[in-house]
């Protein structure tokens, strides 16, 4: 049975729907009680309340069920920031991470799955698709990169001396049911603005958008499905693959499928952007897993708009 923290969320969902589509049991970890996602309607999911940062909660867990994997999407960070008290908010997030590698050590899991973002190759070369062996840089521009590099450094740590296996999932920018304004691209601003006849509200973006502006962006239900083939594959050659398409997809090609079913949007935008188009190369993702990617922008698109329109919020 594999446990996912955070299995009831957005990533989280979709990866557990998968995980069962490859025919795994799982059971969801989650800090609040709540219904079931649309998602995993009718699914035979274990749903367990435990906060990850009540270690006793989380090892007790595993005492009810036979847990033999555990892949790890509750957030691991302080998002949005916390600045009335950033000490607690940093102990409770990497309090979090180390009591769940106690308990995969404890329940002798085969495997641990660990997100990460593809956020952490910010600052890196970008003469092409960033590899897993690009070196990185100590520095990073917002909370998210920065607790997710230095997980990914105690992951190896605790890999290499307890013999765990601790993969590192590198995500690209995800978008798709369930989902939220994302402060980082304008992609689900754009297909919410579309299904409801509104214009687009981007005042949640952390810089203004434009038509060029392009990222590595993965259908969500993709995300999940590589995440579930990487936490059941029988052998992984390395500790960290990136999770993505493996190419850019700029607003206006986004803007382009949109138009293709909703003519009459209204979601243009302004020419002249200059944002860089962070690529991930995803060749150890399908050399270790056979991964390929379903959804492509217009399908992807298409899937989005029928899921808003047929009545569901996010």
């Amino acid at each position: 049975m594999i446990l996912v923290t955070g299995g009831l969320g957005f990533i989280g969902s979709h990866t557990v729907r998968a995980l069962l589509d490859l025919g795994a049991d799982c059971v969801v970890v989650q800090r609040r009680a709540r219904e079931l996602p649309p998602v995993l309607a009718g699914a035979q999911v274990k749903v367990e309340q435990a906060d990850i940062t009540d270690r006793d909660a989380l090892l007790a867990v595993g005492r009810r069920h036979d847990i033999t994997g555990i892949v790890h999407l509750a957030g691991s960070y302080p998002w949005p920031p916390v600045p009335e008290a950033p000490v607690e908010a940093t102990r409770q997030a990497l309090v979090g991470l180390l009591n769940i590698a106690q308990a995969a050590q404890d329940w002798g899991v085969r495997r641990l799955g660990i997100a990460s973002t593809i956020g952490v190759y910010l600052g890196a070369e970008n003469d092409g698709p960033l590899c897993e062996d690009a070196p990185l840089p100590m520095t990073a521009p917002v909370s998210i990169p920065t607790f997710k590099k230095v997980g990914e450094m105690l992951g190896g740590f605790l890999a290499d001396t307890t013999g765990i296996d601790i993969v590192n999932c590198r995500i690209s920018g995800t978008w798709g049911p369930l989902g939220h304004p994302d402060p980082f691209f304008a992609a689900p601003a754009l297909i919410h603005a579309a299904a409801h006849g509104t214009a687009p509200d981007l005042t949640h973006l952390v810089h203004p958008a434009f038509a060029e502006d392009g990222l590595d962006l993965t259908y969500v239900k993709d995300t999940g499905r590589a995440i579930a083939l990487l936490q059941l594959a029988d052998k992984l050659n390395h500790r960290t693959y990136n999770v993505g398409s493996g190419r850019a997809t700029t607003n206006a090609q986004i803007i382009e499928a949109i138009l293709k079913t909703v003519p009459d949007a209204q979601v243009d935008l302004p020419t002249g952007g200059t944002a860089p188009h962070l690529v991930l190369d995803i060749s150890r993702l399908k050399e270790d897993t056979g991964y390929q990617a379903e959804y492509d922008t217009e399908r992807a698109v298409g899937d989005y708009l029928a899921w808003l329109r047929a009545g569901n919020n996010s």
